[in-house]
């Protein structure tokens, strides 16, 4: 895969909402397969698309952008041979630098900047008054992926905010759908007494019922659709870290989830756990490694790793 077909790749996974990280070689010291300026994409399942090194650096690239798919902090890889540095495993060598000593290399060193590509939170508002409209444009300037909806339509697996700005129309269905799928913001744009009332009816779980907002916003003396777009997607970012922490429990998309890791009993390495990672079974358990020389090794003479 060459350069422009990989950046036409990352257009389509980001127009398609699906989180992945760019790995780009930005120095290298021979010996080493990669140069500076090879890349690949590394894809919440641990697929890597690209070239920036042989399996050992590949395995580590996948290991370390699996993590900032999780932590959505970009970092520079330093990988260097064990041998050079008398250790084994990550180190954090300063902020946004991580160095890996991977004993697999032959020699050499590559830096790799892993650059986190997440999708925006995704907004559905509903309606087509002053202040929906409001409410997009608003939602757009602060960096959401901030869309029309319509009651009926399916809610997306990521949808992170719904708002309903419709003025007593179609209100009940759509907070019911939304409530129950997990949305982590749910708000209704309505007078106190109207929400109260709205809320009452609604057959859903009185923990579902909680996290419905209504009136939507925080109480900022909001008087234009302007201003009361501002008070809801304040309340938002003031919740955000709550309703991070509460999750969509029935949810099934693309986002990055916490990946399984074990170590290489041959060379001490950290590998992510995928469907692709090499692995032997024995006594009842797999072992895995991170290419195909520790793998080699260790089915030549098992016994010489008893600690696997």
């Amino acid at each position: 895969m060459t350069n422009p077909e990989l950046l036409t790749r990352a257009d389509a996974l980001r127009h398609g909402r699906t989180p992945f990280v760019l790995a780009t070689v930005v120095h290298a010291e021979r010996p080493t397969s990669a140069k500076p300026g090879d890349s690949a994409l590394v894809l919440p399942d641990g697929t890597i698309e690209g070239f920036v090194g042989g399996t050992c650096a590949e395995t580590t690239v996948q290991l370390q952008g699996l993590r900032v798919l999780q932590t959505g902090e970009s970092l520079l890889l330093r990988i260097t041979p064990g041998v050079d540095t008398g250790t084994e495993g990550a180190q954090e060598s300063g902020e946004g630098l991580v160095t890996v000593a991977n004993p697999c290399l032959s020699g050499g060193t590559l830096d790799i900047f892993l650059e986190a590509n997440l999708p925006p939170a995704l907004a559905y508002v509903y309606g087509h008054a002053p202040i929906a409209r409001a409410l997009l444009d608003v939602g757009r300037v602060l960096g959401l992926d901030a869309r029309p909806a319509s009651p009926g339509e399916p809610l997306p697996p990521d949808l992170d905010v719904v708002v309903i700005a419709t003025h007593g129309r179609d209100e009940e269905p759509v907070l019911v759908e939304a409530a129950r799928a997990g949305v982590p913001y749910i708000g209704l744009v309505a007078s106190p007494k109207r929400g109260a009332a709205v809320l009452a009816g609604l057959d859903v779980t009185e923990q579902q019922r909680a996290r419905i907002h209504t009136p939507a916003g925080l109480d900022i003396g909001a008087r234009t659709p302007g201003e009361i777009a501002l008070s809801v997607y304040a309340e938002i970012i003031a919740l955000r870290p709550k309703a991070a922490r509460a999750g969509r429990p029935t949810a099934d998309s693309a986002a990055p989830r916490a990946r399984a890791e074990d170590v290489d009993p041959v060379c001490g390495m950290t590998v992510a756990v995928t469907p692709d990672t090499l692995s032997l079974d024995r006594a009842g358990s797999t072992v895995y490694f991170c290419g195909p020389g520790c793998r080699h090794a260790f089915a030549d003479d098992p016994s010489r790793y008893a600690h696997a």
